[in-house]
């Protein structure tokens, strides 16, 4: 299986399924000397665990890690640097109903026939689980990119029909953790939480919107052509379980507007270039302007419902798929922190790209 891999400079490779030993990531190309802050890199993980309330799935893991190499006396050497996370609440049991049937909507069918043999447990490779390795990668480039002035904060803004109506370059990113769903507005929150619980209590599951912000980049992050900025940020994104939609900027609401009304207006203050307005989402011609750069990210319903539901077995035969086991009835609030720390990783590669300079 290819793909496991992403960056250029600031590379990744994550590895693991969600039933197995343990999940985890190699990250190659980490600058050296750069100090590493163990409890927020716990922090962030703990973040994305499952079990943390109960809009969330009921699976218990701490999802504690251990670096295993490329940082001494807590500083990065720059070798590569190893982090694993041990699976403890494994019940593979309750995927023995789905060894020979095909989930809706799920990995399973994809799988069995492009490789001939797939890992039923949980999806295995498939698993939202293994992005709590890119959680882990994503801390390290956060703390890399806090020594540069960039800071990323996302929060939830949608669940099902329930919206957050704010422009989300003028969002308090400090209320996020304040609640269970990850939304910056306390009242729209509570309104989330409810629709959610309803939801649960029906069996069925509801998707979201994630909006992201990421501040103080400087201009010249990305390349023209086929590496500009927003497409490997959509890339990055798309790349996350359950994932249907990216925008950023005007998005596309842009198609209601005229161009003299969506135009950012250049204008020097006090010697420093800025524009009158951001509909360019802080990105230009695939490269960074220096404005702030914020997206949408939109989440599908979580696949598994505990519904019964009709589908087939490996051999094409009619069959029932029955709802069971510990899942997300809404994946957004975990899914915050999954989405900052892509973002972290591309813009460290699209910086250490720009320069290698010394921390």
């Amino acid at each position: 299986m290819a793909g496991n891999t992403y960056g250029q400079i600031f590379k990744i490779t994550s590895f693991g399924e969600s039933h197995g030993m343990g999940i985890g990531v190699v990250i190659d190309g980490c600058p050296a000397g750069l100090p590493i802050d163990l409890e927020f890199i716990q922090s962030e993980l703990s973040r994305r665990k499952p079990g943390q309330s109960r809009v969330t799935t009921q699976r218990k893991e701490e999802d504690t890690y251990v670096i295993q190499s490329g940082v001494f006396e807590g500083v990065t050497t720059g070798t590569p640097i190893s982090i694993y996370i041990k699976n403890k609440d494994q019940k593979s049991k309750d995927y023995s109903h789905i060894a020979e049937s095909f989930r809706p909507s799920h990995a399973d069918m994809t799988y069995q026939e492009k490789y001939g043999h797939r890992d039923y447990r949980g999806g295995g490779r498939s698993s939202a689980r293994e992005t709590a390795a890119r959680v882990a990668a994503g801390a390290i480039a956060k703390i890399f990119l806090k020594k540069k002035g960039i800071s990323i904060h996302a929060g939830v803004t949608q669940v099902g029909p329930i919206k957050l109506e704010q422009d989300i370059q003028t969002i308090d990113w400090s209320n996020v953790e304040k609640n269970i769903v990850r939304c910056p507005n306390s009242k729209v929150a509570e309104q989330m939480e409810e629709y959610i619980m309803s939801v649960r209590k029906e069996g069925d599951t509801v998707g979201g919107l994630i909006g992201c912000i990421i501040n103080d980049c400087p201009i010249g992050l990305g390349e023209p052509v086929f590496d500009k900025l927003h497409a490997e940020l959509a890339k990055a994104m798309m790349s996350i379980n359950a994932v249907k939609g990216f925008e950023y900027g005007s998005g596309f609401n842009a198609i209601n507007m005229k161009g003299s009304d969506h135009n950012d207006l250049w204008k020097n203050i006090d010697g420093k270039k800025t524009t009158a307005s951001n509909f360019s989402g802080g990105i230009q011609g695939g490269i960074s302007n220096g404005m702030p750069i914020y997206f949408n990210v939109a989440f599908k319903p979580v696949a598994t419902i505990m519904k019964d539901q009709d589908s087939i077995t490996n051999i094409g035969e009619k069959t029932t798929v029955v709802g069971k086991g510990r899942h997300d009835p809404c994946v957004v609030p975990r899914a915050v922190p999954i989405v900052e720390a892509m973002a972290a990783l591309v813009i460290a590669d699209f910086y250490l790209r720009l320069q290698t300079d010394k921390l």
